[in-house]
């Protein structure tokens, strides 16, 4: 799979030509939105096997095996060169598929309102090939240790179908808001906790649930231990009837971090008792915030890094977002930026005709327009580049694989490139 940035003049016809592809197939990989405007800047998906690539300054044979995990031998015989020959900066080697992967993937699905959009269905079928567990989200736990339920409709059905674990997300959400006081509650009142307990199996039972993944933010500082006491008697239930457990974590950098979305959370003990961990990498770009990139590698590598000292990296799921926002300039507190799929922006930047810039140091792409009203906008969202990277940061760190927040949001080389990259792995 070749990922080709696009470059002034260039057609499709041009790019299917420098890769002996199709116009239809690199249309149809990537569900292009704009196939007759393509813009400056855009990351395409080239569907063939293997890849090209340009070589660099102090790049050998070695360095690029490990790079694409492939052995020095192989790069060599198919590029008919000799193993120990230098490189010349500028010469375009043939990258054979490497060796893939084993990861597992996790995508959250969020039905609002009253009803399931046909359309939020579609897209959980369209990535059920892809995951290993599918999250709807999410049921609320409330004060008595009841619970009120997501609307679920077929996603039971779409997981069987698909072989997909059915996660049950349980969160202390109250008015859609996080709730200390139900988080204290929950954690603290043994007898709401056995009742809360119960229900959760009776649930997990009733619809097939073989996951039950605990999203508890907003703790108070003081309920940490008190959360790790209940993930342990709540493992030890859910183990006899042979399920997973797993949790949500915010993004922290130090076991110290100051905050209730972080004090809450304890890292290694959470390493210790759950089958596996979402770490949420996302939201430092977010809607009531300044322009930036919603999952900067360098902010996530940074929690990651941390992450792996207080827990084993194979039980780390990255999180990822499946989304972007357009922000409105000059940014002024109070004010909300507009989600994006990609295929949004990427229609966006086309419809304005401005080329998309690609920050190096966040590994994502962004672009400025003017819309009608005269009003500047700058949108930061995810391409095949960026995702590709991150698949990159799994590999190097040998973590568990991704949890996407969240499906219905149009990203079609990002379910490419991960048969590129892993073998999915299937648990039913």
């Amino acid at each position: 799979m070749q990922i080709h940035v696009v470059q002034r003049n260039e057609s499709l016809t041009t790019i299917a030509r420098l890769y002996h592809s199709t116009v239809n197939d690199i249309v149809e990989a990537n569900d292009l939105p704009n196939p007759n405007n393509l813009v400056i800047g855009q990351a395409i998906v080239i569907p063939i096997i293997g890849q090209f690539y340009t070589v660099r300054q102090g790049d050998n044979l070695y360095s690029l095996s490990r790079r694409f995990g492939v052995t020095p031998q192989q790069l060599a015989t198919v590029n008919r060169i000799s193993l120990n020959q230098p490189l010349q900066v500028g010469f375009r080697l043939y990258i054979p598929q490497g060796q893939k992967k084993r990861g597992e993937f996790n995508g959250y699905v969020e039905p609002r309102g009253t009803s399931v959009a046909p359309a939020l269905e579609r897209s959980a079928r369209e990535a059920g090939p892809y995951l290993t567990y599918l999250a709807p989200f999410s049921f609320q736990a409330r004060r008595d240790g009841t619970l009120k339920a997501p609307l679920l409709d077929n996603f039971p059905a779409i997981a069987k179908e698909h072989r997909n674990v059915l996660m049950m997300v349980i969160n202390n959400q109250e008015q859609d808001q996080f709730s200390d006081e139900l988080g204290r509650i929950l954690l603290n009142d043994i007898a709401i906790q056995d009742k809360f307990i119960n229900n959760i199996v009776a649930t997990a039972h009733r619809y097939g649930f073989r996951d039950i993944h605990f999203d508890f933010e907003y703790l108070r500082p003081a309920d940490r231990e008190a959360y790790n006491r209940f993930l342990r008697k709540a493992k030890d239930r859910f183990s006899r009837e042979g399920w997973f457990m797993s949790t949500a974590l915010a993004p922290k950098t130090s076991a110290t971090q100051k905050g209730k979305w972080y004090e809450g959370h304890d890292y290694k003990a959470h390493g210790q008792i759950s089958d596996f961990v979402v770490i949420m990498t996302y939201e430092w770009g977010y809607s009531g915030g300044p322009a930036m990139a919603v999952s900067p590698i360098d902010q996530v590598k940074r929690v990651l890094d941390y992450a792996v000292t207080e827990m084993p990296s194979n039980k780390i799921l990255m999180g990822q977002n499946l989304y972007g926002y357009d922000w409105t300039l000059p940014f002024t507190p109070g004010t909300v930026a507009k989600a994006v799929s990609p295929q949004q922006a990427i229609q966006l930047a086309a419809q304005h005709n401005v080329p998309i810039q690609y920050d190096t140091k966040a590994q994502a792409p962004h672009f400025r327009y003017r819309a009608g009203d005269g009003k500047e906008h700058e949108v930061w969202f995810e391409d095949a580049r960026s995702i590709q990277a991150k698949f990159n940061l799994i590999k190097e760190m040998n973590l568990r694989g991704m949890s996407y927040w969240k499906l219905g949001l149009a990203f079609p080389q990002n379910w490419l490139l991960i048969t590129e990259n892993f073998n999915v792995v299937k648990k039913v």
